[in-house]
């Protein structure tokens, strides 16, 4: 048979035969969805068993000195726990659907985040007086900086602009700056209490303020106006439905939930193991306390980031500014209540009052974010922004 200029002749059964291969096997299309089948079985056994292994190291290390080999192995485990996290936690929210997913998401790293938080301020004294507004304003610039300008950068490189609902982001955005503007900015000019602190009554409404608007944003997320948080095309119509897997089951759901809630105790816990190695390793270093804070967001966060670029990657956003923004509301929104709650018990002043610089910080990432937010549409110029402004504050945590 004469083939004249095609490259290649698929036979009836599937079969691939190119030219001058007449003694090759021929290569089935089957075989590239075994293939694909066989990754996929081996990424669910590793997310299985990963999140068992954390706890059970846990177990074997909670209350030790651990030497070198073992917070080696620690961290190895907590990095694999983390990406089992993203996994499982990507599982329920393809279940759920959009806008939930990102808010199981935000509320299981934040639960990660308070849990650290409390641990080390119960067992650092003074020292960790400022730990809490460290860690939150560490999770504010890095998802409203980090996070978000990676999300438009890639989506924008992949897809030519990226496209999200100005309505939704937008309504997300003053959330966040209300919430860092009251629980952040506002403890250094009182003056009920000596300090950037707040009195008992000023920390209480904090919390109960921080509490109510999260609660308002959640309910107008996923009730009140749902279609504001859910991605869009670059006609603007609303996507509802992911078009890119068949929805898990409910037994299936059901048990990501379970690992997921492992993954986030084992995380939590080796976390705090290897806490004293990080802290150790910032003041060998020479570096600000501040930076111990800087690395326990970037450590909790690191599942946010994860999912957030791989929104993108899939001209999905919306998505990705969900789940950074609703990161860093769940992030104030929760961790100040929880903080002020726990420092009912723990010895110690809170500081939560931010410096000038870190003042100044915030104001520009407001302005810039709601430029940003404005056109419901991004090029790599505004993501470039977004991450000179992050870039901008990890020096000047390093270097104040």
């Amino acid at each position: 048979m004469a083939i004249g200029r095609k490259d290649h002749l698929t036979s009836g059964s599937g079969t691939v035969v190119r030219p001058g291969d007449r003694n090759a096997k021929p290569r089935s299309v089957c075989d590239d969805r075994h293939m694909v089948a066989r990754l996929r079985s081996l990424t669910n056994r590793w997310t299985f068993l990963v999140p068992v292994l954390a706890v059970i190291l846990l177990i074997f290390t909670w209350g030790r000195d651990l030497p070198g080999p073992v917070v080696a192995v620690v961290t190895a485990v907590l990095a694999g726990a983390v990406l089992a996290a993203v996994h499982h936690a990507e599982v329920v929210a393809h279940r759920v659907g959009e806008p939930f997913g990102s808010l199981v998401l935000a509320v299981a790293v934040t639960i990660i985040e308070v849990a650290l938080i409390v641990t080390l301020m119960a067992d650092g004294g003074d020292k960790s007086s400022t730990l809490a507004r460290d860690t939150v304003f560490a999770a504010v610039m890095i998802t409203c900086n980090g996070v978000v300008g990676l999300s438009l950068l890639v989506g924008s490189l992949r897809h030519g602009t990226a496209v999200f609902n100005p309505e939704g982001t937008g309504a997300a955005l003053a959330t966040v700056a209300t919430l860092a503007t009251l629980s952040l900015v506002l403890p250094t000019f009182t003056t009920s209490k000596p300090g950037p602190e707040f009195s008992g009554v000023q920390l209480t409404f904090a919390a109960l303020s921080s509490l109510v608007l999260y609660g308002l944003f959640v309910t107008t997320q996923t009730v009140r106006h749902r279609d504001y948080f859910l991605p869009i095309t670059r006609q603007g119509e609303v996507i509802s439905q992911d078009d890119h897997a068949d929805v898990p089951s409910t037994r299936t759901a059901w048990i990501s939930v379970a690992l997921l809630g492992l993954a986030l105790v084992g995380v939590v816990g080796l976390a705090k193991g290897v806490s004293p190695t990080i802290e150790s390793g910032v003041a060998a270093a020479g570096l600000p306390h501040a930076v111990v804070g800087v690395v326990i967001a970037l450590l909790v966060l690191l599942p946010e980031t994860i999912a957030a670029l791989r929104s993108a990657r899939r001209d999905r956003v919306q998505t990705s500014l969900n789940l950074a923004l609703g990161s860093a509301m769940a992030s104030i929104g929760l961790t100040i209540p929880a903080v002020a709650l726990a420092s009912v018990w723990l010895s110690g002043p809170l500081v939560l009052g931010l410096g000038a610089t870190h003042m100044v910080l915030l104001a520009l990432t407001v302005v810039v974010a709601s430029l940003t937010v404005v056109p419901g549409r991004a090029t790599p110029l505004q993501g470039g922004v977004h991450l000179v402004l992050f870039a901008a504050y990890l020096e000047l945590a390093v270097n104040p």
